[in-house]
């Protein structure tokens, strides 16, 4: 008989709105690992997402339309205590996942891992670099790269925020104020669709001015309306 995989269990919730294609590479990247239970969230796709997720996932449901209420739905009905928020558009080598539950200890902690995107332009290879270096240094990750933790922690947090946008910056700053995050080196790779589409150097000063907006004061409802605009 062959041992099961021991390790922590982890919960991996999972957001989606109209991302059947790359919500079945995801799973078919983590339905493998015995280890982890994949909770997908529909905010109401119109194509075959959720046909995608009853197929694949553990466990499928439908909540309202918003990132962080759907992340705050999934964390609810998730069975581990261990929580892994992704997105639908991010592959997950292997490595990846020995990597995080490895690093899990019975201590609440949280962390993220590092990212790469996947375009293969060069000037991509320099915002991921820079992606990475920033949450080291800040203790602030993004959703793009995979946000873990403990669910005793994210409850003495708050929860992941009920707003329309920064949810995973104002999280992690919940978060560090409670304990050191982790950095898992091994990176998930996520989608350069919106950098490709609108380009990089637009997207970049895009990005940076609603995190430094955000910084100053500027409520997420605000800063919704013109990042979805």
């Amino acid at each position: 008989m062959t041992a099961s995989p021991s390790g922590p269990r982890v919960s991996v919730v999972i957001p989606v709105l109209n991302d059947a294609a790359c919500l079945a590479q995801l799973l078919a990247d983590l339905r493998a690992e015995p280890r982890l239970e994949l909770v997908v969230v529909d905010g109401g796709s119109e194509d075959d997402t959720f046909a995608v997720a009853q197929a694949q996932a553990d466990r499928a449901l439908r909540a309202t339309t918003g990132r962080a209420e759907q992340m705050r739905a999934g964390a609810t009905v998730a069975a581990h205590a261990w929580l892994w928020f992704l997105h639908a558009d991010t592959r997950v080598p292997p490595a990846v996942v020995s990597a995080l539950v490895a690093s899990l200890s019975e201590s609440p902690i949280w962390g993220w891992c590092d990212v790469r995107l996947a375009g293969g332009a060069w000037p991509l290879r320099v915002i991921e670099t820079a992606m990475n270096w920033r949450s080291a240094l800040t203790g602030v990750a993004t959703g793009d790269q995979g946000i873990f933790a403990h669910r005793s922690l994210l409850a003495a947090a708050g929860g992941v925020p009920a707003q329309e946008l920064m949810e995973d910056v104002e999280l992690c700053r919940r978060l560090r104020r409670l304990a050191s995050p982790r950095r898992i080196r091994q990176p998930i790779t996520t989608s350069s669709r919106r950098w490709e589409r609108d380009g990089i150097l637009r997207t970049v000063l895009l990005m940076w001015t609603l995190r430094l907006r955000y910084f100053f004061g500027t409520d997420a409802h605000t800063l919704a309306r013109r990042y979805y605009r």
